[in-house]
């Protein structure tokens, strides 16, 4: 059974960085698109980062310049990295991938998420 979980979320300041872990276990082939989503308090899920298996990566405006996402294929992990965090940033972060099984099958998965707060 393959599963995501997620660590590295928790208070920090303003203008402070976290950095955001999703492991993926299990009898994985490979992993191809990974996303990282964010849902604060009465509002929508919405996607922060994406990155596609060949390394191409796009984020949502309100991030751009301050958050990072990477891959570690070797290790099945991937990453957000975010910096000069903001109030408006506050949410629980999800991790999403579609991960090819070793039996070739795909499946699309969500890691448990993480809350990241941003508050002095």
């Amino acid at each position: 059974q393959m599963q995501l979980v997620e660590s590295g979320g928790g208070l920090v300041q303003p203008g402070g960085s976290l950095r955001l872990s999703c492991a993926a276990s299990g009898s994985i082939f490979r992993i191809k698109a990974i996303g990282w989503y964010r849902q604060a308090p009465g509002k929508e899920r919405e996607l922060v980062a994406h990155i596609t298996s060949g390394g191409m990566s796009n984020y949502t405006d309100s991030v751009k310049g301050r958050f990072a996402i990477s891959r570690d294929n070797a290790n099945n992990t991937m990453y957000l990295q975010m910096n000069n965090l903001k109030p408006e940033d506050t949410a629980v972060y999800y991790c999403n991938a579609d991960l090819v099984s070793s039996s070739l099958e795909i499946f699309g998965l969500w890691g448990q998420g993480t809350q990241v707060t941003v508050s002095s």
